[in-house]
């Protein structure tokens, strides 16, 4: 008994003890987009100058020590003057694991020896500035990296990397120059002055030529001395240009070139952590073409399919939350969503059944061993072992019942597509039916008398969140499943009561949130831009409303009391899109071929936005289009084209299009989120073929929950 509790704590340490991938603290390696950096700001003062665009730091393309940017210090010092100029760290959601810091590192170009250089300061937490440091350059030709011990800046013990938000270049007092340039570039910290030289080399395995861009894909390559892999590009036999760099946990590139019928030729190589470059892979050549509607729509399922295949957390066969972002990190609901893209995939081609199956098997069999709660998982899970992770604080440390419904509207279309009778498809079918049947809606209901399903619970706080689920929103098909489910159902009527409730509960929490009393009851009734919106808050809200309970579940089938809802979704859609062309806040970007507000990343945080005023940030997110193809299928692909080929130089890469962008403030995603990537995938699928509407729609279960909520709405 001894050796088995020894046996037990052994294995609960090791599974507690997973490392994330630690990052870089970086402050800039490239600007997404051209003109500015957003995360910059300038001052100046008394006749000294630094040059900016609308207060912030212009980038060039021109020079820049890794590709396609850098920062350009243009400025003047007067004896009595002063300017500043800082870049700050931008966090990107999930990427909060770094490296030990003990120096900052930055590059820079300066060739001329009369230059005044500026001083280089660290601003705090509390936005107060460290000691401003001096440093010399050693030749004044070519790129120089500078390292700045971080105790030079506090005169103390090494402080955390994490304690300062912004880098600041600024004039060294009481010094005289005209006006004169720098560039910096790759500024961040860094643990060392030296590191190990690198033995390896990139191994190109594909380049493949779209409309305006091509794909580069590489082994993956664990060397934990490679910083950067860089990509030259040649076109048309012409020298080879760098075009850009890549993070080393990621194998493929996409080169977007603009032009359609050039071919090209690339090579890469590695950078280490001093930026000293491996010797170059072999070449490949690659053509781009023009592209049909259809062969568009291809070509942008199977890009965000990947983030599903090839960017799946490597243990589980799980979606990560973000990309980049934490790499062990799962996130539950966008697995589910991300396990309908793989199906999709499979039926596209775009990977063979075999793999696809072998993938989701791997899915199912991580989930019987996973945390779960009276068979309910929680919103996010470390890969490697299966543990809860509470990123959105301590009380979220338990099950979560809208991101498992998510997680089961894909597991049932799984079960209904692997319908072969071999050893794998049968093991799928059966892992998810167990899955499927240990899940107890029921438990969530909180009280026996319960209206209402409640979102989350914890296992050592209980009901702390008291959230109970109240629509219009995105959790309809967590009512939908939980009529649905075949052990531990809800009555039928709670759908009415919970989802649709229109006693002074509903109204205050929709009131609340709509800020307005337009459809606060459930039911709206009122007309927009010409069109009558049967149900939902103010004139719709966010667009994922309209796509996460309905990837799996058809809404042309699904009617109640009020409405049908593939047209109360289409009529969301329309608003929504004439919302963005009437511009009301009149924002840069919006119209005819922007438009879908929804929820996304942000400069400064993830946000829903929706079609008014006060949330209107003037962000527009690919998604909100794109996956609302079913309902508005023109206008998705107006938008679809015009992103692709109007911005496909700041806003495609290799997993489709990038999460968000704000053209107002000169701001792109860094990332693509699961949540979002996955709905581009299934929903044009569902335009096209209808493939997982009908697929789900089938299942046994599904069909015995809509018959009892029609028979309730009968009533």
């Amino acid at each position: 008994m001894r050796n088995l509790v020894l046996l037990l704590t052994l294995f609960a340490c090791i599974r507690s003890t997973a490392q994330e991938y630690e990052h870089p603290y970086s402050f800039f390696t490239n600007s997404a987009m051209s003109g500015d950096f957003f995360y910059s700001s300038t001052l100046h003062s008394s006749g000294s100058l630094i040059y900016s665009i609308k207060g912030k730091i212009p980038v060039s393309s021109s020079q820049f020590h890794s590709p396609g940017n850098a920062l350009e210090l243009t400025y003047m010092n007067t004896v009595s003057g002063n300017w500043q100029a800082a870049i700050y760290y931008h966090e990107i959601r999930g990427m909060d694991h770094f490296r030990k810091s003990n120096y900052l590192s930055f590059w820079i170009l300066n060739d001329d020896k009369n230059t005044s250089l500026p001083l280089v300061a660290m601003m705090k937490k509390d936005s107060s500035l460290t000691k401003k440091v001096p440093f010399q350059l050693q030749q004044h030709t070519g790129w120089e990296q500078i390292l700045i011990p971080l105790d030079d800046f506090t005169g103390n013990s090494q402080p955390k990397a994490e304690n300062f938000m912004a880098v600041v270049f600024c004039q060294e007092p009481g010094t005289v120059n005209p006006r004169q340039t720098c560039f910096i570039d790759d500024i961040e910290f860094v643990t060392s002055t030296e590191y190990p030289k690198l033995s390896s080399v990139p191994e190109l395995v594909s380049a493949t030529g779209y409309a305006r861009h091509v794909d580069i894909s590489w082994k993956q390559n664990m060397d934990p001395s490679v910083r950067l892999v860089k990509i030259y590009r040649s076109e048309n036999g012409n020298p080879y240009n760098q075009v850009g760099v890549q993070l080393p946990q990621y194998n493929r590139y996409s080169d977007f070139t603009g032009n359609s019928g050039k071919q090209y030729s690339y090579k890469l190589t590695f950078l280490d952590r001093n930026y000293r470059e491996s010797d170059f892979s072999k070449v490949m050549q690659a053509e781009t073409r023009e592209m049909s509607d259809e062969e568009l729509l291809t070509m942008v399922q199977e890009a965000s399919w990947r983030y599903y295949t090839e960017g799946a957390e490597v243990n589980s066969g799980m979606a990560l939350e973000n990309i980049p972002g934490r790499q062990q990190m799962i996130a539950t609901g966008a697995s589910g969503f991300g396990l309908m893209a793989i199906i999709t995939g499979a039926e596209r081609q775009f990977t063979g059944r075999e793999n696809a199956a072998n993938q989701v098997l791997k899915i199912v069999e991580f989930l019987e061993k996973a945390d779960a709660f009276h068979g309910v998982f929680p919103h996010f899970m470390d890969g490697k072992t299966g543990l809860t992770e509470p990123f959105f604080g301590n009380r979220d440390n338990g099950a979560d019942l809208v991101e498992t419904a998510f997680l089961f509207q894909g597991l049932l279309a799984a079960r209904q597509y692997f319908s072969l009778n071999n050893t794998v498809e049968k093991s799928i079918r059966t892992k998810i039916t167990s899955l499927w049947e240990r899940a107890e809606w029921d438990w969530f209901t909180k009280t026996p008398d319960s209206k209402f399903l409640y979102w989350h619970w914890s296992p050592d706080q209980a009901w702390v969140i008291n959230h109970p689920l109240i629509g219009w929103n995105e959790t309809m098909v967590t009512y939908l499943l939980a009529i649905a489910s075949p052990k531990y159902s809800i009555p039928a009527e709670m759908y009415y009561t919970g989802w649709a409730n229109q006693d002074s509960t509903g109204w205050k929490y929709r009131s609340a949130w709509g800020r307005t009393i337009d459809g606060a009851g459930y039911t709206n009734g009122n007309t927009y831009y010409g069109i009558k919106l049967d149900v939902g808050v103010s004139n719709g809200g966010p667009l994922f409303f309209t796509h996460y309970s309905f990837m799996g579940y058809d809404p042309h089938g699904i009617t109640d009391k009020y409405t049908n809802y593939f047209i109360n979704n289409q009529n969301i859609a329309k608003i929504n899109y004439n919302y963005c062309v009437e511009n009301p806040k009149h924002f840069k970007g919006y119209g005819s071929e922007a438009w879908g507000l929804t929820a996304s990343d942000g400069p400064y945080d993830y946000s829903a936005n929706e079609p008014v005023l006060w949330q209107d940030i003037g962000k527009i997110t690919p998604t909100g289009a794109l996956s609302s193809f079913p309902y508005t299928p023109e206008e998705s692909m107006k938008a679809l084209k015009h992103y692709y080929y109007d911005c496909g130089h700041f806003l495609w890469g290799p997993y489709g299009f990038r999460d968000s962008f704000l053209p107002q403030e000169n701001w792109c995603s860094e990332i693509y989120m699961g949540l979002n990537q996955a709905p581009i995938v299934v929903m044009i699928e569902n335009y096209r073929t209808g493939l997982i509407w009908n697929l789900f729609m089938k299942d046994p279960d599904v069909i015995r929950g809509l018959e009892k909520l029609k028979q309730c709405s009968d009533k």
